[in-house]
């Protein structure tokens, strides 16, 4: 197995751009408008205490369709690590659950496992687990719960290879069928293959059926990235996948493929930004969708302009306007990346990022419509922009949106914070 390259793009940038972070956009000719509601205001900021132990990180959240939000999270166990989780109802949480507890959990502060509900009510987790002794051989392994997470099935990994490489980055979606999930991942066992000619990481899917068993497992796109998270969105007309791709030439612009009656679409590029990268920046995309309206926001730092950048579609994906920048470089720092982003039902894009600050980050957040009019706030003014932070995670609640990051420290720990929103 290669040592996947992550690279800290902050060590090549030598100009510093004065470009507002909350102000004004960059568009091209074109561009996709939709009608969308007033943008909103963002209230005070409130912690939330969370029931994640100390040394806990990594949370991940998921609305549920009755309000409450799931958060899981990796925290230290007596057998290594464990996954767990619990649902936030009101300011009331409730049990804590465990997925999964083991001493071969592969924990990494940009891949990271989830937990979420399908519609039959059951429950499906990924985990990423270690199957060699390299840094970076390690396979997915998914389970179902249909007791609200007191008991969990045999583990089952989606991919067939036995390969000792990289499978990660995981975005889960329901499948077709009641109890089945589908995943989309970064799949790493071309690096298998003897004498291969440049060999690339690339995007899988498999359905996983309530029983367990695998159909269609697939390749969607034979040269991706090595190490940007993957997100999936639904439209009216079926999934959407966002990823960032790679060429030979080393341009790592963010791509979709859509799952259609007549099945998976060919890659397409978001937007051409032509960042050339010698390395992985892992930083990879968001996206959310609502009907045929779909938003994808992303970091790129092409031209050596680290920024943040957010593009919508109103044909379910097939095609973006051209994109609005939600954050530069300027006298107050650089956009960090590390972005997530939540779709309103009235068509209103909340974007959150980190950005650096002399020194150290703040964590961002702006509603912006498709002309790029905004509102924006500085959710967190101080926090550490380095590895252990992880990356943010958005959910919205009704007309309140929370916030869930890594604290680090010894002992680490998982921060939460709410703000309501306000569209008076």
């Amino acid at each position: 197995m290669r040592a996947v390259p992550r690279y800290n793009w902050t060590r090549r940038l030598g100009i510093v751009l004065v470009v507002s972070v909350l102000a004004g956009c960059v568009r091209g000719d074109e561009s996709t408008t939709v009608d969308a509601g007033p943008l909103p205001r963002f209230g005070a900021v409130a912690a939330i205490e969370t029931p994640a132990a100390p040394g806990a990180g990594e949370p991940w959240l998921h609305p549920e369709p009755d309000g409450t939000v799931l958060m899981s999270w990796l925290e230290p166990s007596a057998e290594g690590h464990a996954l767990r989780f619990s649902v936030l109802d009101g300011d009331v949480w409730g049990p804590v659950r465990t997925v999964v507890s083991r001493a071969n959990l592969f924990v990494n502060w940009a891949d990271f496992p989830s937990v979420i509900r399908l519609p039959d009510g059951s429950l499906v987790a990924h985990w990423l687990q270690r199957t060699g002794p390299d840094t970076y051989a390690y396979g997915v392994r998914l389970a179902r719960s249909t007791d609200d997470g007191e008991t969990w099935s045999a583990a089952v990994a989606p991919h067939t290879d036995e390969t000792q490489t990289e499978h990660g980055f995981v975005s889960l979606f329901p499948g077709p069928v009641a109890g089945s999930v589908r995943a989309v991942w970064l799949d790493g066992r071309n690096y298998a293959v003897p004498d291969a000619d440049q060999p690339f990481m690339t995007l899988r899917h498999a359905i996983i059926a309530a029983n367990g068993s695998l159909s269609e497992e697939q390749e969607l796109d034979p040269w991706t990235c090595d190490c940007c998270q993957t997100s999936v969105a639904a439209t009216d007309g079926g999934i959407v996948a966002a990823y960032r791709g790679r060429t030979r030439d080393e341009i790592r612009d963010i791509r979709v493929v859509r799952s259609t009656v007549d099945g998976w679409t060919e890659p397409a590029v978001v937007h051409d930004d032509g960042w050339v990268i010698s390395a992985c920046p892992v930083n990879g995309p968001a996206i959310d969708a609502n009907g045929s309206l779909v938003t994808v926001a992303w970091f790129t730092a092409a031209s050596d302009s680290p920024r943040v950048m957010l593009a919508f579609s109103d044909d379910g994906g097939e095609s973006f306007g051209s994109p609005i920048q939600v954050a530069g470089s300027g006298e107050i720092g650089r956009s960090l990346g590390r972005v997530d982003l939540v779709l309103t039902h009235d068509g209103v894009a909340l974007v959150s990022w980190l950005h650096e600050r002399e020194g150290t980050a703040a964590l961002m957040l702006a509603a912006l419509d498709s002309t790029g009019s905004r509102s924006g706030t500085t959710v967190v003014p101080q926090l550490d922009g380095g590895r252990a932070t992880g990356f943010p995670r958005l959910a919205l609640r009704g007309d309140r949106v929370l916030l869930a990051w890594t604290e680090p420290g010894d002992p680490s720990r998982i921060r939460l914070v709410g703000m309501p929103l306000d569209r008076e």
